[in-house]
């Protein structure tokens, strides 16, 4: 026990050196991300979790369509993992100024909340995942670069009681 006690407090003081994005670095393109434009249609996406140590530990395609009605933007992901199992989650996302963002999506505590800034987006907000064996609630600080007009990178940081336990990373591609 006191082995994992200190293997714990190890990896979240590692984790607490590890460097993270901020709105305000400096852009690497001119491309100006629009969530709206970027989701209404279809798009699939191609992703895997990681825990802290860099273990892959679940892989996921996801097929999402998005519809945007002028304040609403509405995504169903629809999730297969590479054990064969599924998941679908439906988001609600309202444009709340030019640049910002609240959504909801079942298993979702509160709201979330993100912010637009050039070709870059971060989406903050707690939710309690399906996992295998239950559920586990978790807070996401979420990152996503307009790499092209059709593809899109998210990397997002997992903790748990403040403690970095992991990320995912996402390739979304927008479908013609």
């Amino acid at each position: 026990m006191i082995r994992l006690v200190i293997a714990l407090s190890f990896a979240g003081l590692l984790s607490a050196c590890v460097g993270k994005p901020a709105l305000e670095d400096e852009p690497l393109s001119s491309r100006q991300l629009n969530l709206e434009e970027f989701f209404e249609g279809r798009v699939v996406a191609y992703g895997q979790f990681q825990d802290i140590f860099g273990t892959v530990r679940r892989r996921f395609d996801v097929q999402i369509e998005g519809t945007w009605d002028g304040e609403t933007l509405k995504l169903v992901e629809d999730f297969t993992y590479e054990d064969g199992s599924t998941e679908q989650r439906v988001w609600s996302l309202q444009k709340t100024g030019p640049e910002t963002w609240r959504g909801t999506a079942p298993g979702v505590i509160g709201d979330a909340t993100g912010e637009e800034r050039g070709d870059t987006f971060n989406w903050q907000y707690t939710i309690d995942l399906p996992v295998p064996d239950g559920t586990l609630r978790v807070r996401f600080d979420d990152w996503m670069w307009l790499l092209s007009d059709t593809r899109l990178l998210n990397r997002a940081y997992m903790k748990r009681y403040g403690i970095d336990i992991g990320e995912v990373i996402i390739t979304f591609e927008k479908q013609s």
